[in-house]
C-alpha cells in the first residue's frame, strides 16, 4: 500500500515516514501544500495523511482540490487539538477520518488499516482466501493448519493488494503504482517475476490456483462466487 504524508513539521514527518515504512507501507512525503498537490495529482495513493496547517497551500484547500477531481481518494486528516472547526470543515469537504495531535502511533496505524479495508467486505484483520489466512495486523500468511508461508516484503505487498481488490483484475501498471516505491529501480519483467515466485510458494500448499493470470489484462484473486461460477461453467 502506498501512502502520501503531507506534514510540514519535520520531526513528525520523518517519524511517520520511518514508522510506516517499517510497517511495510510505501511512503512519499511533502513538507507543504503545494508539493503535496503536485504529488497527489501525479501519483495514485491508497491513502493521504494530510495536515491542515500547511505553508503554501493549506490542508483544507488541498483537500478541496483533491475532491474536485477524485471522490474515491482516501484522506486522513492530522489536526491540532485546537483545530475543531477545521476538522468539521475537513469532514464536510470529504475527508474520511481525522486524528488529533499528539496521537499514538498504534492508533494511527489502526485507523490506516481501517480506512484501507473500508470499501471491502472484510471487516477484521484476517483476510481468508483458499486454504490460506492473511493477517494484515501481524503481517503474516499461513495455511488453515497454521503452517507459515515465508514471503518477501514485495510478495507480501502484491498479495495484500490483490486480496484487497479481490474479484477485480489488477493490471501490471496498477501493481507498479501501489507496490513499488517511487525511488525503486525497476525493470519491466519485475512484476511477472515476483508474481511467479508468489504463486509457486502458495502452490506448494494448495492445488487450487490462487492468483489467476488474465492474459493481456493482469492478475486476479477471485471471490468465492466467481470461482464457483467458473468451476460450474457459468460465465461470471
Amino acid at each position: 500500500m502506498k501512502l502520501l504524508i503531507v506534514e510540514d513539521e519535520g520531526d513528525l514527518r520523518n517519524a511517520l515516514c520511518e514508522g510506516l515504512t517499517k510497517k511495510g507501507y510505501l511512503i512519499d512525503a511533502a513538507s507543504d501544500g503545494n508539493e503535496g498537490y503536485e504529488l497527489a495529482f501525479v501519483n495514485h495513493y491508497d491513502l493521504i495523511l494530510l495536515d491542515l496547517n500547511l505553508p503554501g497551500m493549506d490542508g483544507l484547500a488541498l483537500l478541496k482540490k483533491i475532491r474536485e477531481h477524485d471522490l474515491q481518494q482516501k484522506v486522513l486528516i492530522l489536526s491540532a487539538r485546537s483545530d475543531y472547526g477545521q476538522r468539521i470543515e475537513g469532514l464536510d469537504l470529504g475527508a474520511n477520518d481525522y486524528l488529533v495531535k499528539p496521537f499514538d502511533f498504534g492508533e494511527l496505524e489502526a485507523r490506516i488499516r481501517s480506512l484501507l479495508r473500508r470499501e471491502f467486505m472484510q471487516n477484521n484483520t484476517i483476510l481468508c482466501f483458499g486454504c490460506f489466512r492473511f493477517d494484515t495486523l501481524k503481517h503474516t500468511v499461513c495455511t488453515e493448519q497454521n503452517d507459515p508461508i515465508a514471503l518477501t516484503p514485495k510478495e507480501f505487498a502484491i498479495l495484500e493488494y490483490l486480496l484487497l481488490n479481490r474479484g477485480r483484475v489488477v493490471s501490471t501498471e496498477e501493481l507498479i503504482e501501489h507496490v513499488w516505491d517511487s525511488d525503486d529501480s525497476f525493470f519491466s519483467n519485475a512484476v511477472k517475476v515476483h508474481v511467479s515466485a508468489l504463486r509457486k510458494k502458495l502452490g506448494a500448499f494448495s492445488r487450487q490456483e490462487i492468483i489467476i493470470n488474465v492474459r493481456g489484462a493482469g492478475y486476479c484473486i477471485q471471490t468465492q462466487e466467481q470461482r464457483a461460477s467458473s468451476q460450474s461453467g457459468v460465465k461470471s
